[in-house]
């Protein structure tokens, strides 16, 4: 048999715990709001990719153009690709149907993005109005050197 001080105070930790740090009894505070799909996505990058998008769409601002929206698939086949440059030690452009920048040996996500924007060709895709996806990653190969990948689409 439980004491009545046993009860008063499992009672009153259970209580306790179900307080969140406002006060406010979890069974009535609102449950946070789902996140977007653009959110979750984002949530899911990896620092670096995030800062590559985010330069790409800095430099594509600077000329009014729209920003372009993280998208998994082109995650996926940025890293899938990146991937496979750093394990060959091999720059190459993929075959999947996508426009591409890739390089070799930049510092950071600055210095690859700005290398990008100093190519003609590599600057017409950051800055092509047909794009409206991107996605992009980054490796770091054995011999330390960093394998970059940015992939877009309509």
């Amino acid at each position: 048999m439980i004491s009545h001080l046993a009860l008063a105070t499992t009672l009153a930790l259970n209580y306790t715990a179900l307080m969140s740090h406002t006060g406010i009894p979890n069974a009535v505070r609102p449950a946070p709001a789902p996140l977007t799909p653009e959110q979750q996505i984002a949530a899911s990058l990896h620092p670096v990719e995030q800062n590559i998008i985010e330069r790409t769409n800095a430099e594509r601002a600077r000329f009014g153009l729209r920003r372009l929206i993280p998208d998994l698939g082109l995650i996926r086949s940025a890293r899938r690709h990146a991937s496979w440059m750093t394990r060959n030690h091999r720059l190459q452009h993929t075959t999947a149907p996508v426009g591409e920048n890739i390089a070799l040996g930049q510092e950071n996500s600055a210095h690859a993005v700005q290398s990008w924007m100093n190519s003609s060709g590599h600057r017409a895709n950051m800055l092509n109005t047909r794009y409206t996806r991107v996605g992009a990653a980054a490796y770091t190969a054995t011999n330390g050197r960093i394998y970059w990948c940015i992939q877009f689409q309509p």
